[in-house]
């Protein structure tokens, strides 16, 4: 059999580099189409090309306007800003698929007038039936081309019958070879890429038409994707060879990268259903954009060796699709927590204080508006920083501060207040009433003759006074948080804890 080359899209300097973002309205975003965004995003602007974003809402049945909203919320909370697209325009809108039936229509029509698409009427228990067959035969199962020669007068009695047919792109019978940029060459011989359908019943387009249709009238010239679509490229590009010969489009087939599976517990891929992939779930935690986005952009691809944390503008300077590795690469929470941790202490410290603002407000703050006390809060702003993994840790880390009371958390009560912790906190009480509460230091210096009065050293003579103070016996530096909660409230939970020790 004949083979055939996918002909080359121009290379990144000779052709301005066109690429695309094209998810579907459906649930909520998930990490790995987050991925698949940004590196798009990113060997778009380090080749100072164009990142179209469009939407596949074709299929009205599982996409929603609130879907829609979500992905462009997505996008800029991000900072992955798109050239073409919705809110944008450009000069190939409207960018949802939905609002560019009639040109679907008007290509699956030209197709089957030219003999590359034909209509099928199988229905889909004879599918399956012949799929059966071919499968204990030890045959490929996909279509077996039963309509691809169909009479007239054969569809005028399936039409009678009362079928509707879809349509059917016809594909060469020769193999499709292409280079993929990410996995290298890649053949597919005709018998593993049967005929395919593009158009459903109803009339409606699917995927498999849309894309290529889309991407052909839009000029783009790199299509990076997950590898899960690898199977259909072969496909695709037929269709794109198909179309030049109509005359839509530019007339280039792009060039593919195929990205990484992303793999989550248990090695399997990760799934849009897993509880870790979903975008929200690291907005509503706290993640930095630029955390996230630093840690997505290592699942397949790698800044240097010796380094693992960069800004956005680095990533730019330094991404190339042909240095991601076509190994899976599996999703390590801890690692994403760690990355995000140390983009928190890159921020100035003002940025920083700005950017727990949601978490110091109801509805994550657990003390009244009122109590809030913005003074207080700059004071130990500087201290939190260099604690934080995600911002929404500050709550737990300053409601001492706020609440009228601290919390009482029996784990780190029972872990701090030992035999002994009474005389403890009597004697720290009595230094610290004398002391000099203008610096932390003079703090430090009456529970540290605290402890040494009981036998103990500095660790764990301040043990019973945080867990008096602050309810928790981790947190931010003991001596200056009580310095900022003052000499009154801080003498007032000690004698609680007395009291409560007493019982």
């Amino acid at each position: 059999m004949a083979s055939a080359t996918s002909p080359a899209a121009p290379a990144p300097g000779d052709t301005p580099v066109r690429v695309r973002f094209c998810p579907s309205p459906t649930g909520n975003p998930h990490v790995g189409l987050v991925r698949t965004a940004l590196f798009n995003w990113a060997f778009a602007r380090h080749h100072h090309g164009t990142l179209v974003f469009r939407i596949e809402d074709t299929d009205a049945a599982r996409d929603s306007e609130e879907s829609y909203g979500r992905l462009l919320d997505a996008m800029r909370w991000l900072g992955l800003d798109w050239d073409e697209g919705p809110e944008v325009g450009g000069p190939y809108a409207p960018y949802r698929q939905s609002q560019r039936m009639d040109v679907y229509a008007d290509v699956a029509r030209r197709l089957l007038e030219a003999g590359r698409a034909y209509e099928c009427y199988c229905s889909a228990e004879e599918l399956e039936t012949r799929r059966e067959a071919a499968r204990a035969a030890g045959r490929p199962s996909g279509y077996d081309g039963q309509c691809r020669d169909l009479t007239d007068g054969q569809r005028a009695a399936y039409r009678a019958e009362g079928r509707d047919p879809i349509v059917r792109f016809r594909m060469p019978d020769r193999t499709v070879t292409f280079t993929d940029l990410v996995r290298g060459e890649l053949s597919f011989a005709p018998e593993n890429v049967p005929d395919y359908g593009i158009v459903r019943a109803n009339g409606a387009p699917l995927y498999t038409l849309v894309n290529p249709v889309d991407d052909a009238l839009m000029g783009i010239t790199h299509v990076l994707r997950g590898e899960d679509l690898l199977s259909s490229t072969p496909r695709q590009i037929a269709l794109y060879e198909a179309l030049a010969e109509l005359g839509v489009g530019t007339g280039g087939t792009p060039l593919f990268g195929h990205l990484p599976y992303v793999m989550g517990e248990g090695n399997k891929k990760l799934s849009k259903r897993d509880p870790q992939a979903s975008l929200n779930l690291y907005r509503e935690r706290g993640f930095l954009p630029d955390g996230l986005l630093n840690y997505l952009s290592l699942l397949g691809w790698s800044f240097s060796a010796d380094q693992d944390v960069f800004s956005l503008d680095e990533l730019v300077e330094r991404f190339e699709i042909a240095d991601v590795n076509a190994n899976p690469a599996r999703f390590d929470l801890k690692k994403a927590e760690a990355i995000n941790a140390d983009h928190i202490r890159l921020l100035d410290v003002k940025a920083f204080a700005d950017a727990c603002e949601p978490w110091l407000r109801a509805p994550f703050a657990p003390w009244a508006p009122e109590a809030f006390d913005e003074a207080a809060w700059q004071a130990v702003a500087p201290h939190a920083q260099t604690r934080l993994t995600v911002l929404s840790d500050i709550t737990a880390n300053v409601d001492f501060l706020f609440l009228p009371e601290p919390v009482f958390d029996e784990a780190s009560w029972t872990k701090a207040m030992k035999e002994g912790s009474d005389a403890l906190l009597r004697t720290a009480r009595e230094n610290l009433a004398a002391a000099d509460w203008s610096a932390p230091e003079p703090l430090k210096d009456a529970v540290l003759v605290a402890g040494e009065a009981h036998g103990l050293k500095l660790g764990k003579a301040q043990a019973p006074v945080r867990v008096a103070v602050t309810g928790r016996t981790v947190g931010l530096p003991l001596f200056e948080s009580l310095q900022v909660l003052g000499r009154e409230r801080t003498l007032a939970r000690i004698d609680a804890a007395l009291a409560r020790l007493a019982g």
